[in-house]
């Protein structure tokens, strides 16, 4: 409490609000947002709150109303299979797409705004957050693997001629989707176990904060690096290695086909093999790209944190606090992005995304238009 200014410290001391067992706010780094708080911010005058929980409050409301329905209709146009790619493709799209739609809502609604603007819930029960968290995690890293799988199925695809048949069908795909979430479950199973209640209240363990071991047993330590090594440093550094290789192949097959055709005299410049790598290149970039720059700033913040030994700050002033609340919103907000870059790079999902929101207006037409003849009919 005595991270706030003195109003709030009054507004807590009065009758309506004299919680002596429950942490309001803590500036702890916010690994996971039940660590912060029991009774919700909407019961404070929000000028009083520090301005990263105002921007919090703001943000993530915005990121769940667009996300979800961006998802969600992506989901639906890829699953349609007209927007012009394969199938191979299309099944990594629509996992993605899921996985990022999971992760908007165990982590942004059930966690975050959870936390932000309801009272202490079941949800806040040690075993039920728990589980909350672990499968946070589960989810989020799904979702980055999946980025990857999808990486390294376009890049078998452009650069490995031979193993493309083989590998690049639905069938691999789907071998491939269904292998990374069970994996990525099972290793997130040791969430649960790290967490220890806030406080005990008629034998019932509630809220959710690592065990003091997690920041000093050689066990967890570890396993909380290897946690960081697979998301998101390992896949950062497969997706740029995987990226460079793919342009090195491009750039040299380019300037082959360039002499072949200019060897050749082809008057005709169009050439639909360069088109459609292309198109698959701009597609790869944009998506593995946006991924790289909304993880950097928490791949930046988590190096710091471990090399200062900083996990607990005294001031939501401080500049790791603010890095990590800034950390947190744009790892997120890349589970709204894919829809944007869906539609920016590919005509036929433009064109879908068009019939879709077109449809709805038709059958209003429609209605309108029965409705006259009806009523003219009648006169």
């Amino acid at each position: 409490i005595e991270f706030f200014p003195e109003q709030l410290i009054a507004c807590l001391s009065s009758s309506h609000l004299t919680v002596s067992w429950s942490p309001v706010f803590s500036a702890k780094s916010h690994h996971h947002f039940s660590d912060r708080m029991r009774i919700p911010a909407v019961d404070y005058p929000f000028s009083w709150l520090p301005p990263v929980v105002q921007a919090g409050m703001i943000y993530y409301p915005i990121i769940a109303a667009v996300g979800i329905p961006a998802n969600v209709v992506t989901i639906v146009i890829l699953s349609r299979g007209k927007c012009g790619l394969s199938r191979c493709i299309t099944r990594y799209l629509v996992a993605m797409s899921a996985a990022d739609l999971l992760v908007i809502i165990t982590d942004v609604i059930l966690v975050r705004i959870n936390d932000y603007y309801i009272p202490t819930t079941f949800l806040h029960i040690t075993p039920v957050c728990s589980f909350l968290l672990a499968l946070m995690r589960a989810v989020t890293d799904i979702s980055v693997w999946l980025t990857i799988a999808f990486t390294f199925d376009r890049f078998v695809t452009i650069c490995c001629q031979k193993l493309r048949a083989k590998y690049c069908t639905e069938k691999t795909a789907s071998l491939v989707i269904g292998t990374v979430c069970l994996l990525f479950c099972i290793k997130n199973i040791p969430w649960f176990f790290i967490y220890v209640p806030y406080y005990t209240i008629d034998n019932v363990p509630w809220g959710c904060h690592e065990k003091p071991e997690y920041y000093t047993v050689t066990a967890w330590v570890t396993f909380g690096w290897i946690n960081r090594c697979f998301t998101p440093l390992l896949p950062i550094f497969l997706i740029l290695q995987l990226n460079a290789l793919t342009v090195g192949y491009i750039l040299a097959a380019s300037r082959v086909r360039r002499r072949l055709r200019d060897s050749k005299k082809d008057v005709n410049h169009n050439d639909p093999e360069m088109e459609n790598r292309r198109k698959s290149i701009i597609l790869l970039f944009a998506i593995s790209g946006n991924f790289i720059l909304l993880w950097t700033t928490y791949v930046i913040y988590f190096l710091l944190m471990r090399i200062t030994n900083q996990y607990y700050h005294t001031s939501f002033n401080h500049p790791m606090l603010v890095a990590d609340y800034t950390s947190y919103m744009l790892l997120l907000l890349s589970c709204c992005t894919n829809t944007c870059i869906y539609a920016v790079t590919q005509t036929k999902f433009r064109d879908e995304l068009k019939n879709g929101l077109k449809y709805p207006l038709r059958i209003i037409f429609n209605l309108v238009q029965e409705r006259k003849v009806q009523s003219n009919s009648q006169q």
